[in-house]
Parts: C-alpha cells; sequence; structure tokens
C-alpha cells in the first residue's frame, strides 16, 4: 500500500525564495529511489508561512531506506570536502504520515 510523507516546513517571508532555489538545485535527486511515486513542492498563498513537500512511496521501508540513505547524505552536505552547510530556509519541520486507503484519476472524457 502506497504512503503519503507531507513535510510541513514553516518559511519565514524573506527565507522563501531561498528554500525554492535548493530545492530547485537538488530537482531529480529523489526520483530514481528504489519505491519512489511522486514529489511535489507547494508553495503557501495565503494565510501560512508553511510550505508542503510531498512525497508518495510504494510503502514505509522505501521511505524509510531513502530516509536514511540518499535524504540523510543530502542534508549532511553530501559528504567530505564540502564547504561549510548553510543554514537551513525553515525554521521548524513536521512530517506527516498517511497511507493512501482511495484515490481515482481523470478519465478519458
Amino acid at each position: 500500500m502506497s504512503v503519503v510523507k507531507i513535510n510541513v516546513l514553516t518559511v519565514p517571508q524573506e527565507q522563501r525564495e531561498t528554500l525554492e532555489k535548493r530545492f530547485a538545485s537538488r530537482a531529480h535527486a529523489v526520483e530514481g529511489s528504489d519505491g519512489f511515486e511522486w514529489f511535489e513542492l507547494l508553495r503557501p498563498v495565503e494565510g501560512t508561512d508553511d510550505y508542503l513537500v510531498y512525497t508518495r512511496w510504494r510503502d514505509e521501508a522505501s521511505f524509510q531506506a531513502w530516509m536514511e540513505g540518499p535524504m540523510k547524505a543530502a542534508h549532511q552536505g553530501g559528504g567530505a570536502g564540502n564547504a561549510e552547510r548553510p543554514k537551513p530556509a525553515a525554521s521548524g519541520s513536521t512530517v506527516w504520515s498517511f497511507e493512501v486507503v482511495q484515490q481515482a484519476a481523470p478519465t478519458d472524457a
């Protein structure tokens, strides 16, 4: 059963561009991961400073393998020899987890 992970990132207005540039610079970093199904970065429009990072995975084990491997390496600066790690753009982060129990796709008209 697919699982959805939504990382809720609190991002002050002055850090929005920084956050989006960082995600853009890591484009395609997750797509080859075993069990990966979907990604979206959702920018807040009104009423909140929270960005939503939506990912969908084949199962919990696939998500955990990515968290302990490629994601961990990316957030630790990618290994030895890199410059000092930049300050986080987000001031807070919470991960919401869901199982997909129903879904629908558009029908061809």
